[in-house]
């Protein structure tokens, strides 16, 4: 091991203070919408970078660019990036009208006063399929609100009730960029992954949509929304949830997602095949940012390795957290942080991931589990944190509707983040525990 040193760690600490200090003054003290996301992300990690370069002058500059194309020549940080860019196009090829039509359909079948339920239960399908927690808030908080506006639910439970199903589908997804960062940085197969990640998941969304039911039913509800909508448009999300369960390559799930889509989009009139090669391109490019995050934090992380960096901090952590329990909290916690910190679950993931993985060995939790721990984390505190993007994304659909509601009103039923922690804990510290020893 290479001696620990806490000033290697600095780079982190100059991109927190950057990225977290400009966007809560924006944010907060200047009151611009959406401030905290109009830091650039990229800027705020090459300047961390530059700090970086500029610790430990007995290496050359040359060697500093060795060590962070050392760190970029990973075949997990290669496959990551090409599952980002065809996981975007995929979404490009099917489109929000897909993801509206499950909630209609739904919506129109089902009584009014279990309609705050089906938004939950629609949330966590169309996150799960789409991959985006972002994206399933931009497409139903609309018919969230337009379910409280017929059927008198608070305006607050129905958003509240949205957000948490995105939250369990951005966990459990096998396109989501979290799934993705988790599976490739701790080196496991996205179905094993999953698997994990099921029996956290499934016990806090019941115990949510139980809740849900529960309020549903304490006052006298009518009215529905009905809407027009195009069902086959589906198939494209449950074929890749299928391929993914059974198993198939990602890239090939993906192939089969995107041809699929297209011949429904194309076939149904929906879409013109030039719009349809521009959605593609389009879908693809909103993956950018998110993968030059990835190169920028392996960049950085290859450095903070070499310095010594995480020896010191895998030092600290060893004196707090105690055996492979303590282990696994230890990691749930370290990620946690890194969203709080920077308000995206993605980014923390990335930045967690080589430390996760020498945590793994010291530790002996297996790499599944490990991608689990970081992906539930992560949700966890993104699920709930006032300033993150779905929050934000959330409130700003609901004003342009004419509801003018605050985060600490819909934080109170954000009811699934709390049900996931509960759930974690009790995986980590009731149920049997296996080690890399006897379980690879």
């Amino acid at each position: 091991m290479k001696k620990g040193r806490v000033i290697a760690l600095l780079p982190i600490g100059a991109f927190l203070i950057i990225y977290l200090g400009l966007g809560i003054w924006l944010e907060y003290i200047m009151k611009i919408p959406m401030g905290f996301y109009n830091v650039p992300i990229i800027i705020a990690f090459l300047v961390a970078i530059l700090v970086a370069c500029l610790q430990n002058r007995e290496a050359s500059f040359d060697q500093k660019l060795e060590w962070m194309a050392s760190g970029l020549a990973d075949k997990n940080i290669i496959t990551m990036l090409l599952i980002f860019l065809t996981a975007g196009a995929f979404v490009g090829v099917v489109g929000r009208s897909s993801a509206e039509s499950v909630a209609y359909f739904m919506l129109s079948l089902i009584p009014a006063k279990f309609s705050v339920a089906i938004l939950f239960v629609v949330s966590c399908f169309v996150s799960t399929a789409m991959g985006t927690s972002v994206g399933t808030i931009t497409l139903i908080t609309p018919i969230a609100i337009a379910v409280s506006s017929a059927s008198g639910f608070d305006p607050a439970l129905c958003i509240g009730s949205v957000m948490g199903g995105s939250m369990f589908g951005d966990n459990l997804s096998f396109i989501s960029d979290t799934t993705i960062a988790a599976c490739n940085g701790q080196g496991c197969e996205m179905k094993d992954k999953f698997r994990e990640n099921f029996k956290i998941a499934l016990p806090a969304a019941l115990a949510t949509l139980v809740l849900i039911l529960i309020l549903s039913f304490r006052g006298e509800i009518q009215g529905a929304v009905n809407q027009p909508y195009h069902l086959v448009q589906i198939i494209p999300y449950l074929l890749v949830l299928l391929g993914g369960l059974i198993g198939i390559n990602v890239f090939v799930v993906l192939l089969i997602g995107i041809i699929s889509g297209s011949i429904i989009m194309l076939a149904g009139g929906h879409i013109t095949f030039i719009d349809l090669l521009s959605n593609m391109g389009s879908g693809a490019s909103g993956m950018f940012e998110t993968s030059m995050v990835a190169i920028l934090v392996a960049a950085m992380c290859a450095l903070i390795r070499e310095y010594g960096g995480f020896d010191a901090l895998l030092s600290g952590i060893r004196r707090i957290f105690k055996g492979q329990k303590g282990g696994q909290l230890g990691m749930g916690l370290l990620v946690g942080a890194m969203d709080i910190s920077t308000a995206n679950n993605t980014v923390a993931i990335v930045m967690a991931n080589p430390i996760a993985k020498e945590m793994s060995a010291e530790y002996q939790i297996t790499p599944r589990k490990a991608a689990s721990i970081l992906d539930t984390f992560s949700c966890i505190f993104q699920g709930i944190i006032p300033y993150g993007a779905q929050m934000l994304v959330a409130l700003s659909a609901a004003n342009e509707l004419g509801y003018n509601l605050s985060a600490f009103q819909i934080l109170p039923n954000l009811f699934y983040p709390g049900f996931l922690l509960i759930s974690s804990l009790i995986f980590i510290f009731v149920l049997p525990q296996k080690s890399v020893k006897n379980n690879a």
